[in-house]
Formats: C-alpha cells, structure tokens, sequence
C-alpha cells in the first residue's frame, strides 16, 4: 500500500469520526426525560386504616423541549415488598391536609400538577402527596418509596426512589 493511500484513507476514517460525534451532540438533548432525586418524605395518619404521604423532590429537564406532566404518582413498597399505590392528592386539597394535620409540617413547595410543564434545561422543586389506604406503621416501615412522572405524550416515564 502506498504512503499516499494510507494517509488519505485515515483522513477519511477521522472525518467520518467527526461527522458521526457531531451528529450524537447535535440529538443529545433531543431525548426527553427527567432527572431529579426525592428530598424528603414525610408521612401522617389520617385514621386508623389510612395515612398520608408527602414527597418534596427535585427534577430537571435535560431536553430541548419541555416535559410535559401527564400523571403523578406515588407507590410504597411495604416491608414485604408488596406495592402499593396512592391516590394522588390535588393541589387545593394538600395546601387543605398541610392545615389539618400539623404533624406533616409546613408544606415548602407547590405541588406538581397534570399539564405542568417544566421548561428545558430548568430544574424545579416540587412535591406531591398521597392517600394510601394502609395504617401509618406500613408507610413508616416501608421499604421504599417510589414517584412516577408520566409524559404527555407517553414517550417518557421518570421514576425516582427515595432509597
């Protein structure tokens, strides 16, 4: 093989490289998702066979678009590992139970809401809660707590665990 052949054929193989990474970066926020953590989790009995759960969380939109909220939703997984999930409080209601059961604290931030939209690149603080028709000792014993956010669209689904 000749010098010329081989220095030709690995400029080609180099432009080739360039041309495929600039494509990857130019899709990468293209995809959308969330990214977040739960920061606290408080819990309340309501009576004796239902409680409560509040969930104060963070999440980001690393996308080019904004993440649209379909539905979200609040599971326990009980000590035996059985799932159980939430009814989902609505905003009116929360700011209502925040009032009624001082034993939940103050309520720190607004609560995520169907058709909420978090805008691109834009991090937000959140919370949601739950009814859950289980005494209080289940949610104190749990073994973790997991929230879903749906996207609109269903092209996207963030679940984060607190353990």
């Amino acid at each position: 093989m000749s010098k010329n052949i081989l220095i030709a054929s690995l400029a080609g193989i180099a432009i080739v490289a360039i041309a495929v990474a600039m494509i990857f970066h130019a899709q990468s926020g293209a995809h959308i998702e969330l990214t977040g953590k739960i920061l606290k989790a408080r819990t309340a009995p309501i009576d004796e066979n239902s409680s409560v759960a509040a969930v104060d969380f963070r999440v980001t939109d690393p996308a080019n678009y904004p993440f649209m909220v379909k539905s979200v939703t609040l599971i326990v997984v009980d000590s035996s590992g059985k799932q159980i999930e939430g009814s989902t409080v609505s905003e009116p209601d929360a700011k209502r139970i925040f009032d009624a059961i001082p034993l939940l604290g103050p309520k720190y931030n607004a609560s995520m809401i169907i058709g909420e939209r978090v805008p691109p690149h834009e991090t937000v603080d959140r919370m949601t809660s739950a009814r859950f028709e289980v005494p209080e000792a289940t949610l104190e014993s749990r073994k973790n707590l997991i929230l879903r956010i749906e996207e609109v669209d269903g092209r996207a689904t963030a679940e984060f665990t607190e353990k």
